[in-house]
Protein backbone atom coordinates (compact mmCIF):
# COMPACT_ATOMS: atom_id res chain seq x y z
CA UNK A 1 0.00 0.00 0.00
CA UNK A 2 1.45 3.82 -0.80
CA UNK A 3 1.74 5.90 1.74
CA UNK A 4 0.33 9.62 1.17
CA UNK A 5 3.83 10.78 1.29
CA UNK A 6 4.74 8.28 -1.26
CA UNK A 7 1.46 9.26 -3.32
CA UNK A 8 2.65 12.95 -3.10
CA UNK A 9 6.18 12.66 -4.48
CA UNK A 10 4.67 10.46 -7.34
CA UNK A 11 2.13 12.82 -8.36
CA UNK A 12 2.52 14.95 -11.66
CA UNK A 13 2.30 18.84 -11.66
CA UNK A 14 -0.90 20.06 -11.97
CA UNK A 15 -2.85 16.97 -10.61
CA UNK A 16 -6.16 18.18 -8.61
CA UNK A 17 -5.59 16.91 -5.09
CA UNK A 18 -6.83 16.91 -1.24
CA UNK A 19 -4.40 16.18 1.21
CA UNK A 20 -5.74 16.24 4.84
CA UNK A 21 -2.32 17.47 7.00
CA UNK A 22 -1.95 18.27 11.07
CA UNK A 23 -1.45 21.99 11.99
CA UNK A 24 0.49 23.44 15.08
CA UNK A 25 -2.54 23.01 17.71
CA UNK A 26 -2.68 19.10 16.61
CA UNK A 27 -6.06 19.32 14.77
CA UNK A 28 -6.12 18.21 10.65
CA UNK A 29 -6.92 20.09 7.89
CA UNK A 30 -7.46 19.70 4.17
CA UNK A 31 -6.06 21.72 1.47
CA UNK A 32 -7.51 21.02 -1.53
CA UNK A 33 -6.26 22.74 -5.35
CA UNK A 34 -3.62 21.83 -8.08
CA UNK A 35 -0.22 19.76 -6.77
CA UNK A 36 3.09 21.79 -7.60
CA UNK A 37 5.84 19.89 -6.50
CA UNK A 38 7.32 17.61 -3.80
CA UNK A 39 10.70 16.94 -2.57
CA UNK A 40 11.86 14.38 0.27
CA UNK A 41 10.33 16.74 2.98
CA UNK A 42 7.60 19.49 1.97
CA UNK A 43 5.08 19.13 -0.60
CA UNK A 44 3.47 22.22 -2.44
CA UNK A 45 -0.32 22.87 -3.51
CA UNK A 46 -1.56 25.57 -5.40
CA UNK A 47 -4.93 26.27 -3.36
CA UNK A 48 -7.86 29.49 -3.75
CA UNK A 49 -5.68 30.88 -1.47
CA UNK A 50 -2.35 30.60 -3.01
CA UNK A 51 0.59 28.19 -2.67
CA UNK A 52 0.27 26.60 0.51
CA UNK A 53 3.76 24.45 1.70
CA UNK A 54 3.21 21.03 3.43
CA UNK A 55 5.38 19.12 5.88
CA UNK A 56 5.07 15.24 4.25
CA UNK A 57 5.65 14.20 8.04
CA UNK A 58 2.24 15.93 8.72
CA UNK A 59 0.43 14.14 5.99
CA UNK A 60 -2.34 12.11 7.05
CA UNK A 61 -4.16 11.35 3.72
CA UNK A 62 -3.79 12.59 0.68
CA UNK A 63 -5.68 11.80 -2.99
CA UNK A 64 -6.52 12.80 -6.67
CA UNK A 65 -9.86 14.40 -6.97
CA UNK A 66 -11.86 14.93 -10.09
CA UNK A 67 -12.22 18.63 -11.58
CA UNK A 68 -14.40 21.31 -10.32
CA UNK A 69 -18.01 20.72 -11.49
CA UNK A 70 -18.53 23.20 -14.38
CA UNK A 71 -20.51 26.43 -13.37
CA UNK A 72 -24.29 26.56 -13.08
CA UNK A 73 -25.96 28.93 -15.04
CA UNK A 74 -27.60 31.70 -12.74
CA UNK A 75 -31.27 31.88 -12.32
CA UNK A 76 -33.76 33.50 -14.64
CA UNK A 77 -30.33 34.18 -17.29
CA UNK A 78 -30.70 33.08 -20.63
CA UNK A 79 -28.21 29.78 -21.68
Amino acid sequence: MVTPAEFLKATTSGTRVVVRHLIDDGRATDSLGYFHLADDTHCVVATNRGLETIELAKVIAAKEIPPPPAPRPRAGSPE
